[in-house]
């Protein structure tokens, strides 16, 4: 097995392999970290839309003009009720997911009460993607529960301030910080197609890297009607899964988990994410746009040789 690249100047030479070398490589590191088992989670849109952040990609963001749905928090039953449905699927993480830079103190206390209060089989496979929380708020949220927390980077320091003006880099970095001090488990990765260089992608796995990431989830650019990146050429698939490639490479044994944009950027080659490198993926639908149903997820994974457990690695 080849030892991972100790510098952004040996990852950016793995690019030079042709892709057959480069993804059998990267699926020899997936299973060497893995096996044959994917890892599933799903989300749940908690509140949506409004949000004072000005992220260019964003269909939530309020300067912004994409036709969505805005809502505030769900009210407790009814996040309660679709946690308890999810925990029905072979999912082995349900995420909450808030717009917004972050939740305020009563939103806070709601959850806890709503995460405290689910059965204790289920109450480990939550995990929350909420914003910029504080220490104090992060531990009180591990106090009701909580063994994971999702917040994204986004992409490579250098390249950040050409996505959001309204949070830095380093506030996301702080973050991820504050939530593994707290104890939480850090789940954080970022979205691909921007407009970033190779460079910029590979500087941003090394981020992770530094960091100890070790759940990476990677977005690929839809494009949005009325934001400022409504006209941004999508990926190709054949980019997307080196992109894959390239962080399997560089983050050998952290899950890499496919998200947003998997049906659109890579459509009939979904399934050659795991060639590519992937274990594990966002099932069923995004925060504002359409993903694929579980049923169809289940049977490409099986169709690879592969299957979805719900003891999957944590």
């Amino acid at each position: 097995m080849n030892m991972p690249p100790a510098t952004p100047a040996q990852a950016l030479a793995l690019l030079s392999l042709p892709d057959a070398r480069l993804f059998e490589q990267a699926a020899r590191l997936r299973e060497a970290a893995f096996g044959r088992v994917v890892d599933l989670c799903a989300i749940i849109n908690a509140r949506s839309g409004n949000c004072a952040m000005d992220c260019r990609f964003c269909s939530q963001s309020r300067h912004n003009h994409t036709p969505i749905a805005v809502f505030e928090l769900l009210p407790d039953a009814t996040l309660r009720e679709r946690i308890l449905k999810l925990a029905t699927l072979p999912v082995n993480h349900i995420g909450i997911v808030t717009s917004g830079a972050a939740l305020n103190e009563e939103e806070l206390a709601r959850l806890r009460r709503v995460l405290a209060a689910l059965p204790d089989a289920v109450r480990p496979r939550v995990c929350a993607s909420l914003g910029r929380l504080t220490s104090s708020q992060l531990e009180q949220l591990v106090g009701a529960g909580l063994t994971r927390y999702h917040h994204n980077l986004e992409t490579a320091q250098s390249y950040y301030p050409r996505v959001c003006t309204t949070q830095t880099w380093a506030q996301r970095r702080d973050t991820v910080l504050r939530a593994r001090r707290a104890g939480l488990t850090a789940c954080s990765g970022g979205l691909f197609g921007l407009g970033e260089s190779w460079e910029d992608r590979i500087a941003f796995a090394f981020s992770l890297k530094e960091l100890g990431v070790r759940h990476v989830p990677m977005n690929f650019l839809h494009p949005h009607p009325q934001t400022p990146l409504a006209g941004q050429e999508i990926l190709s698939a054949g980019e997307a899964l080196r992109i894959i490639a390239l962080f399997r490479h560089i983050l050998p044994e952290a899950t890499l988990r496919i998200c947003g944009g998997r049906p659109t950027v890579l459509g009939a080659r979904q399934h050659e994410i795991f060639v590519a490198g992937a274990n594990a993926l966002m099932t069923g639908d995004y925060l504002t746009t359409h993903g694929q149903g579980i049923e169809e997820d289940l049977a490409m994974i099986g169709a690879q040789g592969l299957e979805a457990g719900i003891h999957a690695r944590p």
